[in-house]
């Protein structure tokens, strides 16, 4: 498995990948068992996120096996609605006592893996070329996970070590905070 930055010609694979595993696109049973992704995430999106560096991959000779968002807030001119608020949060969130909003964090997510390869470590090689990634580009990485989404919280917190940091609330869905130290 080769753990890589995203090039723009990965779109489409990345797109199709993220719609197959999307909220809507998954019956309730499939959510509960699996996990989702959010958010519009389509080809040009992804396209552009792979252009700007923000994506890893991970690479199954040429077969897409997953893919990771790693940024920075200052890189996303136009933030969805839970991030927005994630960053409207800074100053309640706090990282080992101190307000996130004073750390050098990167934002980690979405993460998405294919459902044949699931069960074969592509999450946590993903999640370790985050943490090489985010090297001397920031002291933490930050999630959000929506909080309906166990599975994800049992990867990221009960499996990667991830520490809770705090949690808010958009309408009725709430989403818990997370981090951990890129070193």
């Amino acid at each position: 498995m080769d753990y890589r930055r995203a090039v723009a010609a990965d779109a489409p694979a990345m797109a199709e990948l993220f719609a197959a595993n999307h909220y809507d696109a998954l019956t309730e049973q499939e959510r509960a068992k699996q996990g989702f992704v959010q958010g519009g995430f389509d080809a040009d999106t992804l396209r552009a996120m792979a252009e700007d560096g923000s994506l890893l991959v991970a690479d199954d000779d040429g077969r897409l096996a997953g893919l990771l968002g790693l940024a920075s807030p200052d890189d996303l001119p136009s933030a969805p609605p839970p991030v927005r608020a994630l960053l409207a949060a800074q100053d309640a969130l706090e990282w080992q006592g101190r307000p996130l909003r004073s750390i050098p964090f990167l934002l980690y997510g979405p993460v998405v893996v294919a459902a044949d390869h699931r069960g074969k470590g592509v999450a946590r090689g993903l999640f370790t070329a985050a943490l090489q990634a985010a090297s001397g580009r920031a002291d933490v990485i930050v999630a959000f996970i929506e909080r309906a989404n166990r599975t994800s919280w049992r990867v990221h917190v009960d499996g990667f070590g991830m520490t809770p940091l705090g949690e808010f609330t958009i309408g009725d869905r709430a989403y818990g905070v997370v981090g951990i130290s890129q070193a």
